[in-house]
């Protein structure tokens, strides 16, 4: 059985959003197969919440006129739902060219939307990962992220 609406989300990119296979087209169906795959009901629609919301792009038109020198303060949530490691690698992501302005306030928005206190490093790389994809003109960004998930080597020393 398989613990968090995360699990459902990297089967889902490993299964159908690397271009070569598409999911059921009714999320019925969807459901279904992720069901009989081991995830509970709750963390399925957790997950198809999540991934509907980040489609929807219509609370994105804030972020995009933010400009590049801008600073970033977290505040008291945001902090203690992204520790000191997380937040640095977001710094170190924007500052390596990964992520832009918006799409940094974009993996902030969905990392606060996870119904869990904290969200790990490893959560947090899949949510700039699914972020990234969502992001036209960010195909080359999201190439770079999705080599740091699947390396071995870390993604930036401390």
């Amino acid at each position: 059985m398989y613990e968090n609406m995360f699990d459902v989300l990297i089967y889902l990119y490993e299964n159908y959003m690397d271009g070569e296979s598409h999911p059921p087209v009714d999320q019925g169906e969807l459901e279904d197969e992720l069901s009989q795959a081991g995830f509970t009901h709750g963390e399925i629609r957790k997950a198809l919440r999540w991934l509907d919301d980040l489609a929807d792009g219509s609370h994105w038109s804030p972020y995009l006129a933010l400009q590049d020198s801008s600073m970033r303060i977290y505040t008291g949530i945001e902090a203690a739902k992204l520790d000191l490691e997380a937040r640095g690698l977001l710094l170190f992501l924007e500052q390596g060219g990964i992520l832009d302005p918006a799409s940094r306030e974009l993996v902030i928005d969905r990392a606060l939307a996870i119904e869990q206190s904290v969200v790990t490093l490893e959560e947090l790389k899949w949510v700039v990962l699914l972020v990234l994809m969502n992001r036209p003109g960010r195909e080359d960004a999201f190439s770079q992220m999705e080599g740091l998930i699947y390396s071995e080597t870390p993604a930036y020393l401390h």
